[in-house]
């Protein structure tokens, strides 16, 4: 009797992307799904899910999630288990409300950008924290930003929220030294999505903030991550800050003028 040569065939690790319906999620699906993996794609609009994994085709499940539920995130991590053994989680979904002074500034924006940002980014890696561990080889991405480790005016809600979700992912880097875990944190500069649109709300004071240079887009950050979780298992990169030339730091741009 001949065996089955596929038995002996290991099925392709899952990644999960929170926040997978646009911008840096959805181009980190499509990427991790070309270098192999089985991707979960989660976010709250799922109309928009679907057109991504279209576009990914049979390797991609989509799942809604609102990082905002503790209970939403549950469902989503259970139902994710359900596809496979799970070896890397993106903590990609957050956001940006307003651009008001710190005095200015508008309380509910703050609770709604620390809520997605810091506690959405907590809650989740809790609920996928056991099934990365199991998989012998865990990768946990956090999509931070340069807002995360630098300051701006007009910038103190957002920046706020980024600097304690990077402390948060420096601390579970400590904290998970020791599992099969690594914790990687991606922070970018100025990357041109729906993100400065949802920010101000309006097309064109969107459009200014990248006049004049040329921002990075949504695929030069998939290809870091990508490049991140394919590293050997020996190997942590622990945090890539990732610029446009034209950008200096969270405040410091080269503009061209026309």
């Amino acid at each position: 009797m001949t065996s089955d040569p596929t038995d002996n065939v290991k099925p392709a690790p899952v990644a999960v992307i929170t926040g997978a319906s646009s911008g840096i999620g959805a181009a980190t699906a499509k990427t991790l799904a070309q270098a192999g993996f089985r991707v979960v794609l989660g976010a709250r609009r799922v109309d928009r899910l679907a057109a991504v994994a279209h576009e990914i085709g049979s390797a991609a499940q989509v799942l809604e999630l609102d990082v905002t539920k503790p209970e939403s995130i549950e469902a989503f991590a259970q139902d994710a288990g359900a596809v496979g053994p799970i070896e890397v989680l993106v903590a990609n979904a957050g956001g940006a409300l307003g651009a008001d002074t710190v005095i200015a500034g508008d309380d509910q924006q703050w609770r709604v950008m620390w809520e997605t940002n810091v506690l959405g980014v907590v809650r989740t890696v809790r609920a996928f924290l056991p099934a990365l561990e199991a998989s012998g080889n865990g990768r946990i991405v956090v999509l931070s930003s340069v807002a995360g480790h630098q300051v701006y005016p007009g910038g103190g809600g957002y920046s706020s929220a980024k600097h304690a979700v990077s402390a948060v992912t420096d601390t579970l880097r400590i904290e998970l030294l020791g599992t099969p875990i690594r914790v990687i944190e991606i922070a970018p500069g100025a990357v041109q999505t729906e993100f400065a649109l949802v920010r101000l709300g309006d097309q064109q004071k969107a459009d200014a903030v990248y006049a004049g240079l040329q921002p990075l887009v949504a695929q030069d950050v998939a290809d870091a991550i990508s490049w991140a979780v394919t590293r050997p298992a020996h190997v942590t990169i622990a945090r890539i800050d990732l610029f446009p030339r034209a950008q200096a730091s969270a405040r410091d741009y080269h503009r061209v003028k026309d």
